[in-house]
C-alpha cells in the first residue's frame, strides 16, 4: 500500500513531466550565478536598512523601527521570490 506522500508525488510527476528531467551543466552554473547575484542584491539592501534601522533607534523613533523591520521582511520575500522564479525560467529552459 502506499502512502499519501507517494501518491501525491506520482500525482505531481504526471502534472510535470519536464520536473524529473536531470539539469545540464549550463543550466547549473546558471543557477548558482543567479544565487550569487542576488545574495548580492539582498546583501546590499539588508546592510541600507539596518542603518536605517540602528540610526531609527538612537533616535528612539520607534515607529520607524517597525516600518523598517516590515520592509526588511517584504524585501527578502520579493528577493526571494523573484531569485525562484527566475531559476524556475533556467530549470524550464530545453
Amino acid at each position: 500500500m502506499k502512502s499519501a506522500y507517494e501518491l501525491a508525488m506520482e500525482r505531481l510527476a504526471k502534472s510535470d513531466p519536464d520536473a524529473g528531467r536531470p539539469l545540464t551543466d549550463e543550466q547549473k552554473q546558471r543557477l548558482a550565478e543567479i544565487d550569487r547575484v542576488y545574495q548580492g542584491k539582498w546583501a546590499e539592501r539588508e546592510i541600507f536598512l539596518k542603518k536605517q534601522l540602528n540610526d531609527a533607534l538612537a533616535e528612539q523613533k520607534f515607529d520607524e523601527l517597525e516600518q523598517i523591520k516590515q520592509q526588511l521582511a517584504s524585501e527578502k520575500a520579493r528577493l526571494d521570490e523573484e531569485r525562484e522564479d527566475e531559476k524556475e525560467r533556467v530549470r524550464r529552459a530545453k
